[in-house]
């Protein structure tokens, strides 16, 4: 069955239809479509266009469409070019001549648009949860281990210390912006695409109002044309799915590289890693570098969709079809990826041992570069004398709170007895206490506005 065909007089080339088909891939929209269609069956009738008793037929007839559906009794057919055809095709096979009536009015132009917003109506509620747990295994964790002090890094390379509740809290405020963004994109999602035809609107009385109100949109599209071609939305869904993976690898990396035998700072579950063909002692941290790995995917799909989109003229056009695979993986992934993530936090197991016999005394040279400031030292000229101790520290081979005072004193007389006090890492972590920063009451307040965020409905 084709929706269309009038005026054409060949058939199309069986290579042609295997290659514009999209039912392999939109046929996940089947509830959408016909919760679609009986909106759309109610707004005829409103219209005039269709009888009550027609109008209930309809809906009789979608209803047990989507029960065969839902059963995996319904019958895909080779003439099947996508899920509309399917679901208008099967309607009539069940109720006969009135299914012509259903797409009056409508094309699949504003119908497919109408259908994808719907899915991902449907869809971002349980990404949200997805992402909530998450942070829940964050803050969680975080909660539990706020005595135990690790090496913090830039360049990969030791830097300050820091408690490992703080530096796992900053992915939590990653997956919150996250969570904020997602909030966002839902109200421009919420837009409805139904009743602009094939672009110039509807012109037999259909109330967009009426099926705004009835399918959960939050408003009707203002302008038809934009209505069926805008596809901002699905762009801004894979930017989001990109960025949410972008953060997932991020903190994969930092295990990864943790569980690694030079770190041992963590242990990943068995759960979520997996051994070696070869060599029995393995235990690889699979789960993690599929994250990883699969990052590029999402944003490959993004890169991908914004080229599709940046050369089309005004309207329609079958390019737009492209937009749902991509799509639909960034989900599937999601769907996956953030569970696992969550799973992984939840159960892995800390050495904080480890953690701290990494810390070494390099890492308080900015606390010593403080403690000449406190003394009336410019910082400048501050940090250019600390490098000073820690080359001589280097040549003698010693550690910076070995090295004697009259090597100090010789750099600066500003050097007085109670410099070693600075070779503390606690006290160091303890000085950090600006808002945000790693000390324990700056944490505990940090820890409390993240729950309070993470309760908070309005986001």
């Amino acid at each position: 069955m084709k929706l269309w065909g009038g005026r054409f007089t060949k058939e199309t080339d069986p290579l042609m239809e295997a290659f514009s088909a999209s039912i392999g891939f939109d046929r996940r929209l089947w509830a959408v479509d016909i919760q679609g269609s009986i909106a759309y069956a109610r707004a005829l009738q409103r219209a005039g266009i269709l009888s009550p008793q027609e109008r209930d037929t309809l809906i009789r007839g979608l209803k047990e469409v989507a029960q065969e559906l839902e059963a995996g009794d319904f019958t895909f057919l080779p003439t099947d070019e996508d899920i509309h055809t399917a679901v208008e095709r099967r309607l009539r096979e069940k109720v006969g001549e009135v299914a012509d009536k259903l797409h009056t009015g409508r094309s699949r132009n504003d119908q497919v648009a109408t259908d994808l917003r719907l899915y991902l109506m449907g869809e971002i509620p349980l990404l949200r949860s997805h992402l909530e747990s998450l942070q829940e295994a964050i803050l969680a964790r975080a909660e539990e281990n706020l005595g135990v002090l690790m090496p913090g890094y830039t360049h990969l390379q030791h830097a300050q210390p820091v408690r490992f509740s703080h530096w796992l809290m900053s992915f939590f405020w990653a997956f919150e912006r996250d969570r904020e963004r997602l909030g966002e994109i839902e109200q421009r999602v919420a837009v409805l695409p139904l009743g602009s035809g094939a672009l110039a609107g509807h012109s037999l009385g259909v109330d967009r109002r009426f099926l705004a109100e009835e399918l959960g949109f939050r408003a009707p599209c203002e302008n038809s044309i934009d209505g069926v071609s805008d596809r901002d939305f699905v762009a801004e869904m894979l930017f989001w799915a990109a960025l949410v993976m972008v953060h997932l690898s991020r903190l994969a990396e930092d295990l990864i590289l943790w569980s690694s035998a030079e770190f041992s700072f963590i242990q990943l579950d068995e759960a979520y890693t997996t051994g070696s063909s070869i060599m029995p002692q393995k235990r690889n941290p699979d789960a993690l570098e599929l994250i990883r790995g699969k990052t590029g995917r999402l944003i490959g799909h993004l890169a991908g969709f914004l080229t599709t989109l940046k050369g089309l003229p005004t309207g329609y056009n079958r390019d737009l079809q492209e937009d749902k695979e991509p799509l639909f993986d960034a989900l599937d992934t999601l769907r996956l990826a953030l569970p696992i993530a969550a799973g992984v936090v939840r159960t892995l197991r800390v050495f904080p041992e480890r953690m701290a016999a990494a810390l070494d005394d390099g890492m308080l040279a900015t606390d010593l570069a403080d403690y000449l400031v406190r003394r009336g030292v410019p910082f400048r000229q501050s940090h250019r004398l600390v490098g000073q101790a820690v080359r001589r520290a280097e040549e003698l081979g010693v550690s910076l709170r070995a090295l004697p005072l009259e090597e100090y004193r010789a750099i600066s007389p500003v050097f007085g007895p109670d410099l070693y006090e600075v070779f503390d890492h606690s006290r160091s972590v303890e000085a950090r206490q600006s808002e945000g920063g790693t000390a324990l009451e700056a944490l505990r307040e940090q820890l409390a506005q993240a729950r309070r965020r993470l309760s908070s409905p309005g986001v």
